[in-house]
């Protein structure tokens, strides 16, 4: 089993981001255990943020993308 499977609070946090950083509603939260829905909130925040500080899912905002490890 890959380690990001296991890791379920990572991966939340990272699809919160995502859909933060693309514009959908934090109503749109797909988690029910409470925490891995709050590191989908976090991650949403965060992601929103970003938003509306200009950051779009492309070359802007490619050092802020979690999924991407140096």
């Amino acid at each position: 089993m890959k380690r990001q499977k296991r890791d379920m609070s990572a991966r939340a946090y990272k699809r919160g981001y995502m859909a933060g950083l693309s514009g959908r509603s934090k109503e749109n939260c797909p988690l029910d255990k409470p925490e891995t829905r709050q590191e989908w909130m976090n991650g949403w925040r965060e992601g929103r943020e970003d938003h509306w500080s200009g950051l779009t899912q492309g070359v802007s905002s490619i050092h802020k993308m979690p999924n991407l490890t140096a």
